[in-house]
């Protein structure tokens, strides 16, 4: 499929199979999240892969009841940076500096820069403006399990709070902003399987200035 006919191919999943996604399918979603677009490249969030069974079952009694977190083969939770702190910064001019073979000194003007903007806001303001860029990697990681042919859903309605809670994520310094359930559709029991995907007209979504 091309990138037009996967992105009808998919829809929110309301029900899945079970079965398991096979691992290099996974990874090459995972690589696309990581390689996704975000805010100066800092990419203040964490992805949690949850597959194991138990913890699936956990996550849906105590904070997502919603049946594609223990039918989904994977189950992908978006976790924004809490507070965004000049070391978390520091490691990234650093891993900029080693990727790219040059000085951090050289890249001191460019960490002020990120340093300041984080100083002149409040940690919700961070937190917010992180949790933004983990809905840009969200948006990248539907985009790839479409083009993998892995059915996903972009979850919210739940209490985020439950979810730090069982995945210990306050520990960490993290806040759950989202969740992505990975898996294969059921389609005998999902309503929407056979369902026209149903969008804006063009004319109304675009507004063009030639």
């Amino acid at each position: 499929m091309n990138i037009i006919e996967s992105l009808n191919w998919r829809y929110a999943t309301k029900r899945m199979t079970g079965a398991s996604v096979p691992p290099e399918k996974i990874d090459t979603i995972l690589e696309a999240i990581r390689l996704s677009a975000s805010s100066m490249g800092l990419q203040p969030y964490t992805v949690l892969v949850v597959s194991s069974e138990k913890l699936k079952q956990e996550l849906f009694e105590k904070a997502i009841k919603q049946p594609q977190i223990k039918e989904a083969s994977h189950v992908l939770i978006f976790a924004a940076w809490a507070k965004i702190t000049e070391a978390q910064i520091s490691e990234y001019i650093n891993h900029v500096a080693e990727e790219r073979g040059v000085d951090p000194e050289t890249l001191a003007g460019f960490k002020n820069n990120i340093v300041n903007l984080v100083n002149n806001r409040t940690d919700e303001v961070n937190f917010n403006w992180a949790a933004r860029q983990a809905y840009i990697a969200l948006g990248t990681g539907l985009i790839a399990a479409a083009a993998e042919e892995v059915d996903a859903t972009p979850m919210e309605g739940f209490n985020p709070q439950d979810v730090d809670a069982v995945l210990g994520l306050a520990e960490m310094n993290l806040r759950t902003v989202v969740a992505m359930p990975l898996g294969y559709r059921d389609e005998a029991n999902d309503f929407l399987a056979t369902a026209k995907k149903v969008r804006r007209e063009k004319e109304k979504l675009f507004i063009q200035f030639d």
